[in-house]
C-alpha cells in the first residue's frame, strides 16, 4: 500500500502562482509513475499532469501545459505541481495519485491505484 499526502493549497488571485506538494510512503517510489488530477464543483475529475519514475517524462494535459509543471525528487519521496498564470477556471480540489511504472502514458483516473486525499485550490478575480 502506497500512502500520499498531499499539501500546499489555499487562496490566491488570478495571475498568482502555487506549488502543490505531494509526498508518498510505503512503497518503492522509484516503482511508480505519477500524476496530478483535479475536481471542480459539478465535475468529472480531469487528469492534468503525468511524470513517469525518473522524472524525464513529464506529459500534461493541453488545459495545463505551458503553465502548470510537473516534477518529482525521488530523494525525498516527494512530487510537485508548479502552477503559474493561474485563473478561477483553475479553482478545484488537486488530487496526486500514482501508479505502476509503465511504458503507457495513462491519463485515465482508473489507472491511478493510489491517490492523495484532495488539495483544495481557490483562485480569486
Amino acid at each position: 500500500q502506497m500512502q500520499l499526502v498531499g499539501s500546499g493549497g489555499g487562496l490566491v488571485q488570478a495571475g498568482g502562482s502555487m506549488r502543490l506538494s505531494c509526498s508518498a510512503s510505503g512503497r518503492t517510489f522509484t516503482d511508480y509513475a505519477l500524476g496530478w488530477f483535479r475536481q471542480a464543483p459539478g465535475q468529472e475529475r480531469e487528469f492534468l499532469a503525468t511524470i513517469n519514475w525518473s522524472g524525464s517524462y513529464p506529459f500534461y494535459a493541453d488545459s495545463v501545459r505551458g503553465r502548470f509543471t510537473i516534477s518529482r525528487d525521488n530523494a525525498k519521496f516527494m512530487m510537485y505541481l508548479q502552477m503559474n498564470n493561474l485563473t478561477p477556471e483553475d479553482t478545484a480540489i488537486y488530487y496526486c495519485a500514482a501508479r505502476p511504472s509503465s511504458s503507457v502514458v495513462e491519463v485515465t483516473t482508473a489507472a491511478y491505484n493510489y491517490w492523495g486525499q484532495g488539495i483544495q485550490v481557490t483562485v480569486s478575480s
